[in-house]
């Protein structure tokens, strides 16, 4: 009897263990949901619904993308993290989750614990902006105003701990400035009022606000990067325009929840870094302001892990909060 219960454990285990490439084969059969926990119209959400197209031809099921916006990540995050880890809900990740996991160290879930890297997708640099009918036309005046009217000033974001609130903190701290934080729910509120002058300066993403910045409707004082952008060559980096060091890029990428099974993420990494590497994918997003990026699942885990503790040693240095 032992013996008979023995041999059923073991091949019990051996179906499970070789379902697992044969449920990579059958995957995906149904419709895959992509949460993004931004607000529709940002770079996040531009470049994910990109790529959700190109795997939708080449997986052959819809990917239906899901805004999720709130709490600076959370709301969407958390909802990913309860999700099947069956590989048909995914996560979009972004620098903010990386800075939120110091930010808010309570909330129900950690990144590199409940989830587990896929595949990167992209980079970009940030770019300053001011009002059009701002008095400072560079860095170095925008920077001479704050000190002169310490308090006075404000700088709009997406949300706390997102890309454009550290970038503003960073710069906050690196040039000893005295500005608010106006923190809006998602980057197209902010966007609307750094057009109509109702806050002072903001950070936004290269590719979603070049066009603005070439239409005049906004003044570009610099960009977040270490060289210059390619779309914006004549706007100096925030290091060339008086603050040395200066370095805040945004990426994207995509995790799924813990425990899903490896043949699934490998496949997904597979067919995702595979619509990367192609000369039309990789040559138009360049022409938007962002960087295709190809790694590994192992290889994403890592720049995530270093991620989180860069921002964090900033966060925690600078004495940074999420207001």
């Amino acid at each position: 009897m032992q013996r008979r219960v023995m041999r059923a454990c073991a091949a019990a285990v051996a179906c499970v263990f070789f379902a697992l490439p044969a449920a990579a084969q059958d995957y995906p059969n149904r419709t895959i949901r992509m949460i993004v926990p931004f607000g529709a119209g940002g770079p996040t959400d531009v470049f994910t619904r990109a790529l959700s197209e190109e795997l939708r031809k080449s997986l052959g099921q819809p990917i239906v993308m899901e805004n999720r916006p709130g709490a600076g990540t959370i709301i969407g995050s958390t909802e990913v993290a309860r999700a099947a880890p069956d590989g048909y809900t995914l996560l979009m990740i972004s620098a903010t989750q990386t800075t939120v996991e110091t930010l808010n160290p309570n909330k129900p879930y950690r990144l590199m614990r409940d989830f587990v890297p896929v595949a990167p997708l992209m980079n970009s640099e940030l770019v300053l902006v001011v009002p059009q009918r701002s008095p400072v036309n560079s860095l170095k005046e925008l920077i001479a105003l704050a000190k002169q009217k310490p308090g006075t000033l404000n700088y709009g974001s997406s949300g706390p701990g997102s890309n454009y609130h550290m970038a503003g903190e960073l710069i906050k701290n690196l040039a000893g400035l005295d500005i608010q934080h106006v923190p809006y729910k998602g980057s197209t509120g902010a966007r609307a009022d750094i057009i109509s002058g109702q806050i002072d300066m903001m950070f936004d993403s290269v590719p979603t606000m070049a066009s603005t910045i070439d239409d005049g409707r906004v003044k570009a004082l610099g960009t977040s990067g270490k060289v210059r952008s390619p779309i914006l060559p004549n706007v100096p980096t925030l290091a060339e325009a008086g603050l040395p060091g200066y370095d805040a890029t945004i990426w994207i990428g995509v995790m799924a929840p813990a425990g899903t099974p490896k043949p699934v993420i490998d496949k997904l990494n597979m067919e995702i870094n595979r619509i990367l590497s192609r000369p039309d994918i990789a040559e138009s997003w360049r022409r938007q302001g962002a960087n295709t990026m190809v790694m590994t699942p192992d290889a994403f885990g890592r720049y995530i892990e270093s991620e989180i503790e860069r921002w964090g040693k900033l966060i925690k240095a600078n004495n940074i909060g999420t207001n």
